[in-house]
């Protein structure tokens, strides 16, 4: 027992995981000491300085989503991952645990056996999945051998296939094929690529000018530094809102501001919020330069031609326009939707009424943004990140039931591929037999095997 939850909390610290990741690819590569405790180091710091930097961004962000919430007088559910993890690990944290970490076999398996030649390396999003997955066969009352074997079949397969759904977007973003995007909003993501597709030339090139491309007059060139223009936009929107509720409710306002001035706080908020993404892009220059050569080792001995799947801020820095102009797209895309749910409320339609989560409108509205733009320029970019605001808002209110029946009131899953994987097999849990959720659970893993075992005997011939 105290093993085992050694194992789950290595493995679900990215940093550590990461690290010995890259290690193995280094030491598979029969590097010298010096570079072998240099580049697990620099992996790891690369891993601390991202997270270090996403903690900064959640630490400004949030405060902005409370006081919409309390501005404009909208009560209702803020999906949150690590609200719903926490619940579920209370419940669960053995069988998570052992799902989480045979699933990552499961995964290493099909990169070696299939063409989903994708290891997924974010390791907290991997250990939210199981405890996903985990309670979602709770449900169809799986325990066990059968609990596991699905469980870890599941985990292995979404951690393979959703690399592979983004692979040909990514390669759009990145401009080669050494990386791969491990995020489970994925779906949203290439949603958001496809729709860029629309405002592409009818070459494939894009039409029109990209999110970078944008000419600001001469008197605003200082715009172009991307830490000015995202902390004053932020300023901007944290200005407004803030502003409607120190007039509205200015007692419950006082209370997320503090003793200070309100002014001053969102001045402060929006260049702390600029200067997490100023570390996160950071950290990530850190991991590419040190993870990609190092995972040459596990591509060439342990798995030939594998990908690293690592998690999103690794494109930000490809298109550093499109992540605010994706963040706030995004965020508008999650007020329309809210809007529909209240008026399908009013209308005798019960729903679960989602409020914009500033986090995953910030973390994967970005992403669909700087995917959209890839593929369709700035266009493709605000239509995709719109796009992928109402949709994650939609499978979130899809999903929440669900997490009610277990007893997680007042918050659900929140990016895309949770709530859809969520939402897929939590209906067949309520609706078929725990024989046939394995059955479909052993398919799902052996069918891209059996594809590329047949693709293999056809080139043979």
């Amino acid at each position: 027992m105290t093993v085992l939850l050694f194992i789950q909390e290595v493995l679900s610290t990215p940093a550590i995981f990461v690290g010995l990741v890259a290690m193995l690819g280094l030491l598979l590569q029969k590097s010298g000491t010096q570079t072998v405790v240099k580049g697990t180091i620099m992996t790891i710091l690369g891993f601390v300085v991202l997270s270090a930097g996403s903690s900064v961004v959640q630490q400004a962000i949030i405060p902005f989503g409370n006081l919409f919430q309390i501005a404009f007088g909208v009560e209702g559910v803020v999906p949150n991952n690590e609200a719903v993890v926490s619940l579920g690990l209370s419940q669960f944290a053995v069988e998570t645990a052992s799902i989480f970490a045979l699933g990552m076999v499961a995964n290493i398996l099909l990169a070696r056996f299939s063409n989903l030649k994708y290891i997924f390396l974010t390791g907290h999003h991997s250990l939210y999945m199981a405890c996903l997955i985990t309670c979602i066969l709770e449900i169809a009352g799986m325990s066990g051998w059968k609990l596991y074997l699905a469980g870890a079949l599941i985990l292995g397969f979404v951690m393979a296939f959703f690399p592979w759904l983004m692979n040909p977007i990514i390669k759009e973003v990145v401009g080669d094929d050494s990386v791969a995007l491990g995020h489970f909003g994925s779906f949203c993501y290439w949603m958001s690529g496809m729709i860029g597709k629309m405002f592409g030339g009818k070459d494939g090139s894009k039409k029109g000018v990209t999110t970078e491309d944008v000419n600001f007059p001469q008197g605003l060139s200082f715009l172009r530094n991307n830490n000015i223009s995202i902390a004053l936009v932020m300023f901007v929107c944290y200005f407004i809102v803030a502003a409607v509720a120190v007039v509205k409710v200015p007692v419950e306002a006082a209370e997320i501001f503090g003793e200070g001035n309100w002014i001053l706080y969102a001045v402060t908020q929006s260049i702390t919020f600029s200067a997490g993404i100023y570390i996160v892009l950071a950290g990530v220059r850190l991991l590419i330069n040190e993870i990609v050569p190092a995972f040459k080792g596990i591509s060439e001995k342990l798995v030939p031609n594998a990908k690293p799947a690592l998690d999103c801020p690794i494109i930000f820095t490809f298109a550093p326009n499109a992540v605010l102009i994706g963040f706030a797209s995004s965020f508008i895309g999650g007020i329309v939707a809210m809007a529909v749910l209240i008026a399908m409320n009013n209308a005798g339609l019960a729903a679960a009424l989602i409020l914009p989560g500033a986090v995953v409108h910030f973390f994967c509205g970005a992403t669909a943004g700087v995917c959209g733009n890839a593929t369709g320029g700035l266009k493709g970019c605000v239509v995709g990140s719109f796009i992928h605001g109402i949709v994650v808002t939609f499978l979130s209110a899809g999903l929440y039931p669900l997490m009610g029946s277990l007893g997680f009131v007042g918050t659900t899953f929140s990016d895309a591929d949770f709530t859809l994987v969520g939402f897929v097999f939590g209906t067949l849990s309520q609706t078929v037999s725990q024989t046939v959720i394995l059955a479909i659970s052993i398919v799902l893993f052996l069918i891209p095997i059996v594809l590329y075992a047949v693709s293999g005997k056809n080139k043979a011939n």
